[in-house]
């Protein structure tokens, strides 16, 4: 980590503590984002999606997929200039008590043997490009929406072109099909590249 960074990262500490009322705890940020060259990497460690329904589907041999969303947008929340959507898949190995994760959307990619809190944070793991027009002054957001898959949802997002891209992003137009479906979503704003 660069000196201007953990100078950076001391003053907000700082910052917040000064700001604080006796008595509250400083909460972890739910999103993670820092600054690695030409893109924003968004982490979300605090997220714990293999849980509840997904997880029992899981330890009875089924696969469970799920469906992602990150959102960066310029002076208010409400104005989207990138989105970045994923689509990943899990499943989980009996034996050996470890998940094996795949993003596919491309470029496909997989990692095996791994522990609840290591898929997760691998499926959240993301960059996403600064676009031009974010100034290190400009007040930006990023929002983290996460769904688990409805097995209804399937066949319109896969077909035999591959991953429908622009479904993905009408899904996450629209609230879920049913109350039982899982979702989480995170918004971190508004800040500046010049902060981070």
């Amino acid at each position: 980590m660069a000196w201007g960074a953990r100078l950076s990262t001391r003053r907000l500490w700082l910052a917040s503590g000064i700001s604080a009322p006796l008595g509250w705890s400083l909460a972890v940020p739910r999103l993670l984002i820092r600054r690695e060259g030409d893109n924003l990497r968004i982490a979300a460690p605090q997220i714990r999606f293999l849980t509840g329904k997904s997880l029992e589907r899981l330890k009875n041999a089924a696969n469970v997929s799920f469906l992602s969303q990150i959102s960066l947008s310029l002076d208010s929340a409400a104005n989207v200039v990138i989105r970045k959507v994923d689509r990943f898949v899990l499943s989980y190995d009996l034996w050996e008590e470890k998940f094996k994760a795949t993003r596919l959307t491309p470029p496909v990619k997989s990692m095996e043997r791994l522990s609840v809190p290591a898929a997760e944070a691998w499926c959240l793991d993301g960059l996403v490009p600064i676009p031009t027009a974010l100034t290190p002054s400009r007040p930006f957001w990023i929002k983290l929406e996460l769904r688990a898959e409805d097995p209804k949802e399937s066949a319109a997002i896969v077909g035999g072109a591959g991953i429908n891209l622009t479904r993905l992003v009408e899904i996450f137009s629209r609230p879920p099909l049913n109350q039982q479906q899982q979702r989480w979503l995170e918004i971190a704003g508004p800040m500046r590249l010049q902060d981070l």
